[in-house]
């Protein structure tokens, strides 16, 4: 249903576009989220943006670099990555939660605080910061 795309291999301190697109419905309404796994590490929630577009989460590892953002129209959820670092390296997931009762702060915060909870992992996409 997610399809990850624009990792790659970049130097630190360069900087990448990840995109995310949905397909067989709209996201309009989702809690959606960017997740990566590195290697010999679980799945950790990068950021997450409530389905109201008004809250944004981030990890404090890249709280400062990282930007999520959504276009409706297109379909699509970004993460913009800057000032990449080595340790920023894995496989990048996103995912995404249907609309629900959940006060949407709350559902995005939740979101990315239990990946563990999660079992619809897409391919993802690879992200390698190396020199």
């Amino acid at each position: 249903q997610f399809v990850e795309s624009g990792g790659g291999l970049v130097q630190p301190g360069g900087s990448l576009r990840l995109s995310c697109t949905a397909s067989g419905g709209t996201l309009e309404h989702y809690t959606l989220g960017w997740f990566r796994r590195a290697p010999g590490k679980d799945h950790e929630g990068v950021s997450c943006l409530s389905r109201d577009g008004l809250s944004t989460y981030y990890d404090d590892s890249v709280k400062g670099r990282f930007t999520i953002s959504r276009d409706i129209a297109k379909n699509t959820v970004y993460l913009q990555m800057n000032n990449l670092k080595p340790e920023d390296t894995g496989v990048y997931y996103c995912a995404g939660d249907p609309p629900d009762f959940m006060e949407p702060g709350l559902h995005a915060q939740g979101m990315c605080a239990m990946p563990n909870l999660r079992d619809d992992w897409g391919q993802g996409t690879q992200v390698t910061v190396s020199s």
